[in-house]
């Protein structure tokens, strides 16, 4: 992921956290504030020490990032959001992990549409 979509400083962690909105699943866990200046979006990513050593959690933050990097234009624009790991995510591919976080975000309200027509998309056509 390119430097200007990361979050990387705690203050912006610690407002996400207090002001912002979450949601979760099995595996993943997504907090989310709407934010004026991240253009398109900015992500975080957490994996905790329960996730395993620091070799288990880099791996899983690389993973996150990649997924999320593939579904970039999905992902709804002016938004910080951060994905915390958990440890059932350890155990799973890549395809099983790109569909737990798409889940997440989906649930979470910050995925777009795309692929049809805007003019098909509501009427069941």
């Amino acid at each position: 992921m390119h430097r200007k979509l990361r979050l990387r400083n705690r203050g912006d962690f610690s407002r996400i956290y207090r002001g912002g909105k979450s949601f979760a699943n099995g595996q993943f866990v997504v907090y989310w504030s709407k934010q004026p200046d991240a253009d398109p979006f900015r992500l975080g990513v957490s994996a905790s020490k329960k996730i395993g050593n620091a070799v288990m959690r880099n791996r899983m933050r690389r993973m996150v990032k990649e997924i999320v990097r593939h579904q970039a234009d999905r992902i709804a624009p002016k938004t910080d959001l951060i994905l915390i790991v958990r440890k059932p995510a350890t155990a799973m591919k890549m395809k099983e992990m790109e569909k737990s976080v798409l889940h997440v975000l989906k649930k979470a309200g910050l995925l777009k549409s795309v692929g049809m027509p805007p003019d098909k998309r509501n009427r069941g056509l």
